[in-house]
């Protein structure tokens, strides 16, 4: 069994609280398969468990994880992290799986410079209803592909003062790995879902009340300044691709077009960007 010494450590493969601590130094254990080329894709879609697994990675996003009420089927972590993983997952029924440093490189096929990593269960995402019932600002993201944006556009709902966030059914996955490295774990924090059918989406928002503002170029766009000023009270904002911006669908469907005034010959913001400045005017008093 593991044993704390005096300073707080631990010896031998044993329990840290309801964790089971177990040392591993072979990296082609099977144990460690969720964490073995870290594919999304099939991390996403394996049979068992039901749902899938994503990966979260270092101490502050699993513990953001976790807080929302994910839950991990393991964790790997690097002995010099040890200590850190205790407070978040000391009360868990869930594998610690301590590694040297080369095990976790070669397992996961990179260095891995936070010391720790969670496999976690998906959660069911809630329905559009649930997810606005309660919220006066929303950020809908309609086929975002890039994952990097999808991460910094959560992490501008999250700090910018969204309530929730909708996500089209073409759009990149915010629990792909590098779109919950990017948010820095706020995917965790702000309530979203994927929208399953665009027109009851709309006719979901519509009934709670909703402004749909889609932020595109268009002869008939209000600036945002002007459209603050006369702020309707829930407000669901909506940001396109990276490429080819709002579909038809989208802006046919919008209420208003809302465009940010620009200078310097430049038409458009990347759409994090975009996002953040939009967020940031809605939000202030």
């Amino acid at each position: 069994m593991l044993r704390a010494d005096r300073g707080g450590g631990f010896s031998g493969d044993g329990r840290l609280g309801l964790v089971e601590l177990l040392r591993v130094t072979d990296p082609d254990d099977r144990r460690l398969d969720d964490y073995r080329g870290l594919t999304d894709t099939a991390l996403r879609t394996v049979q068992e468990p039901a749902g899938g697994l994503y990966i979260a990675e270092s101490t502050k996003v699993i513990a953001r994880a976790v807080a929302a009420g994910h839950r991990p089927r393991s964790v790997l972590v690097q002995e010099r992290r040890v200590d850190d993983i205790r407070a978040i997952v000391g009360d868990l029924d869930v594998p610690v799986y301590v590694v040297p440093d080369a095990v976790a490189e070669s397992v996961t096929g990179f260095a891995v410079h936070r010391g720790t990593i969670a496999s976690m269960h998906r959660p069911e995402l809630p329905t559009v209803r649930e997810v606005i019932e309660a919220a006066k600002l929303v950020l809908i993201l309609e086929n975002i592909g890039d994952h990097t944006n999808v991460g910094a556009a959560f992490r501008a709902a999250a700090g910018l003062g969204a309530d929730a966030v909708l996500v089209s059914p073409g759009g990149a996955d915010p629990l792909y790995r590098r779109s919950v490295r990017v948010s820095m774990g706020t995917v965790f924090q702000v309530p979203w879902t994927r929208i399953t059918d665009w027109e009851t989406a709309v006719a979901d928002l519509h009934a709670a009340r909703f402004d749909i503002a889609a932020l595109a170029l268009s002869d008939d766009a209000v600036t945002l300044d002007a459209y603050i000023a006369n702020r309707p009270e829930r407000v669901a904002i909506v940001m396109g691709s990276e490429g080819d911006g709002l579909s038809r669908t989208a802006l046919d469907n919008a209420d208003t077009v809302v465009t940010i005034p620009m200078s310097g010959g430049v038409d458009s913001l990347n759409v994090a960007s975009a996002a953040a400045v939009a967020l940031w005017a809605l939000t202030m008093p």
